[in-house]
């Protein structure tokens, strides 16, 4: 009695476990951003950010909103840091620069909430990141001496990377 339960648990067990494979369609296949990626972008905003006298932080997120990697000039305020990262967050999950989406909440009635979400930063200088008509991440840079600034040291970041990794 013993082996004959013992073998048909086993047999059940083979069985199911035939059926729990997943087919290939099933399985999604995304672009993302890489480490290599995201410093290189870090250090490209970071040098735009130089090249017109200011000092910044640089967050990149990948598509899932999970920080990559962060770089922070030396005399930037300690704000600034968990800044970048919630602009660059914002654009991803918007899939808007924050700077728009700030002029959308300021000016469009159905739009003002989206300051009340705790999750989202509506200050420029997030942008996404696009690949091949992908969102694949998003820069935030922050603490370049206004919105407009963190995102130009952003758009020449990733206009310097992105082509780059162009097929």
């Amino acid at each position: 009695m013993r082996t004959s339960l013992s073998t048909s648990l086993l047999i059940t067990l083979a069985m199911n476990s035939a059926f729990a494979v997943a087919a290939p369609d099933q399985v999604a296949q995304r672009k993302d951003v890489s480490l290599a990626m995201a410093n290189d972008l870090l250090t490209a905003a970071l040098t735009a950010c130089h090249a017109d006298g200011r000092t910044a932080v640089a967050a990149v997120v990948d598509r899932g909103g999970n920080l990559v990697a962060m770089q922070r000039d030396d005399n930037v305020g300690p704000h600034n840091t968990l800044a970048a990262q919630r602009k660059a967050y914002t654009a991803l999950s918007t899939k808007t620069s924050t700077r728009l989406l700030a002029e959308r909440a300021r000016s469009a009635p159905d739009a003002e909430n989206l300051n009340t979400l705790d999750e989202l930063l509506l200050l420029g200088g997030g942008v996404p990141l696009k690949f091949d008509d992908q969102i694949i991440g998003a820069i935030g840079v922050a603490g370049a001496g206004g919105a407009a600034n963190d995102e130009g040291c952003a758009e020449v970041a990733i206009n310097k990377v992105l082509p780059a990794v162009k097929n």
